[in-house]
């Protein structure tokens, strides 16, 4: 299972707030062909690179959101979102200039068990930060990396993780000996000489600038290429219905998803496989266990609709009934 972990993890990258709007179906518009729904609730959850810094607050890790919001009530939500589920808020700046990123998703509700998403609406602006607020930004970083142990940049490519910032943070690591690790919807190569480089499959062909070829086939090779590109300790890659893949200086491997499941909602689940990575690898596991334990936690989110961080208890009571049926994980 995974070991405790006492010291902090700044979680550094493109703060959201997710936003669920849920109604009933009651008639068809007469303006459109279109469901009319009467609004029967709503909530919100904190998203983007929020959503690590949750599933590590619940996995009983500590946290710290280091990131924008808006001088706005969406701003303010996701401040209280985020310190409701245990995460220290202290990295927060606030930038009047631009709106907090929020994703509203809208949801019909019937007799199915999930919610039907019906569409999705993006608040967002990504110019990069101006100069004032990046150095805000850094300062935040430099005062809370002594103690830390270690940094996750989450880039969902709203203008926040600037070269500016990755500098500083690759700074950080010189002076304070702090691991790095990166979840990036592409761009990887500029994350060179990080600890741990993590994307999914798209992103990895992205910058491979060739499909991954199937396992046993040459794809190994391919995450040493990547691993090459990035300087990276060590790369890993989630693969869908495949599973995860890694390369670090040990050697390749692969996990299978422990257990065919239906598959309601894929949001959320790189978030968790990053989240049990960096606990995982800050406690001193090899990284061929954090695969398979965040493997493992990334099968308990994708049956859940929206947004979801699994509990220690869940991925421990998982972890158990896996580890009966994988004889070969370690």
């Amino acid at each position: 299972m995974l070991p405790p972990v006492v010291q902090p993890v700044l979680v550094v990258g493109d703060l959201m707030l997710d936003e669920y709007l849920i109604g009933r179906a009651t008639r068809l518009s007469r303006e459109a062909p279109v469901p009319v729904l009467e609004r029967t609730r709503r909530h919100v959850v904190p998203g983007g690179a929020a959503n690590p810094a949750v599933n590590i607050a619940r996995l009983e890790g500590h946290a710290v959101a280091v990131g924008v919001i808006g001088d706005d009530p969406a701003g303010q939500e996701l401040e209280h979102a985020l310190r409701t589920a245990g995460v220290n808020t202290d990295g927060l700046v606030v930038d009047p200039s631009r709106p907090t990123t929020t994703k509203t998703r809208i949801l019909a509700e019937g007799s199915f068990v999930h919610g039907q998403h019906l569409a999705r609406i993006d608040y967002v602006d990504r110019r990069p930060l101006d100069g004032a607020v990046e150095a805000a930004l850094l300062e935040r970083l430099s005062r809370l990396a002594p103690g830390a142990g270690a940094v996750v940049v989450s880039n969902y490519r709203n203008g926040v993780v600037t070269d500016g910032l990755i500098a500083h943070c690759v700074a950080l690591r010189e002076r304070c000996g702090l691991p790095l690790l990166v979840d990036s919807q592409g761009g990887l190569s500029r994350f060179r000489g990080f600890d741990l480089v993590k994307c999914n499959r798209a992103e990895a062909e992205a910058e491979l600038g060739e499909p991954l070829r199937p396992a046993g086939e040459g794809r190994a090779a391919q995450l040493a290429a990547l691993r090459t590109r990035c300087r990276a300790g060590a790369v890993v890659v989630t693969l869908g219905e495949e599973g995860i893949a890694w390369l670090d200086g040990e050697g390749y491997g692969e996990w299978p998803p422990p257990r065919r499941a239906t598959v309601f909602d894929v949001t959320g689940a790189g978030d968790t496989v990053m989240a049990v990575l960096a606990l995982a690898l800050l406690a001193g596991l090899p990284l061929t266990r954090a695969c398979w334990l965040a493997n493992v936690a990334a099968g308990l989110v994708l049956q859940v609709l929206g947004n979801y961080a699994p509990t220690r208890a869940e991925l421990a009571a998982q972890a158990a009934l896996h580890a009966a049926e994988e004889p070969r994980c370690p």
